[in-house]
């Protein structure tokens, strides 16, 4: 493991078996009945657990539905072997998350039937999900100046604009798919993500 693999490890949060089963059932819930679908009372029948024990890890549903959130985007995440040394590795693996964030049934839901909640979750705040993002995207943008290919300026503040323009292009994308085909949408992001690194 890399140092920046490390880095990135133990930024990331794990769960037990029982908190597991609970995420699980929150994933659930929100692939079928959406974020208003998340109770603690649903939660507690659909994982087989009593309402105290959800309440001894979690303060609410809200509190769940996030970390459910969060466990999404670390499965994603750690499909990533390395991180990108290059700046064009690393628009190619924003492209590839992406990919992966869309076809995600939990994440799919929310861009398509509640983009509110979408916004309320990833957007209104910066939360475990984001920071995750963010450690990730540094690390690469760190490794990518070494080789020259990415200016050279603060990581964390250009990770922070990438994720600000990937994840408004995300929200978006459906809004603006009758005036930009699927090929020049991936184009124009690109040529903005290169645009953002380049030296």
């Amino acid at each position: 493991m890399t140092k920046r693999q490390a880095t990135l490890a133990a930024s990331l949060p794990s769960w037990d078996a029982t908190q597991t089963r609970i995420l699980d059932a929150a994933d659930a819930l929100i692939a079928t009945r959406g974020v208003r679908g998340v109770t603690i009372a649903e939660l507690a029948r659909r994982a087989g657990v009593s309402r105290p024990t959800i309440y001894r890890n979690w303060s609410d549903a809200d509190d769940v539905v996030r970390a459910a959130l969060l466990r999404r985007v670390i499965g994603i995440l750690a499909g990533f072997d390395e991180p990108a040394t290059t700046r064009a590795a690393i628009v190619d693996d924003v492209f590839r998350f992406t990919a992966r964030f869309r076809a995600d049934s939990v994440y799919r839901h929310l861009l398509a039937e509640e983009p509110e909640a979408f916004t309320r979750y990833t957007l209104e705040r910066v939360g475990s999900s984001q920071r995750a993002i963010l450690t990730w995207l540094a690390a690469a943008i760190d490794a990518a100046q070494d080789d020259g290919s990415v200016r050279r300026d603060d990581p964390q503040a250009m990770a922070v604009m990438m994720l600000l323009v990937t994840q408004s292009a995300l929200l978006s994308h459906s809004t603006v798919s009758e005036l930009i085909d699927e090929a020049s949408w991936e184009r124009e992001l690109r040529a903005a993500l290169e645009g953002l690194l380049r030296p």
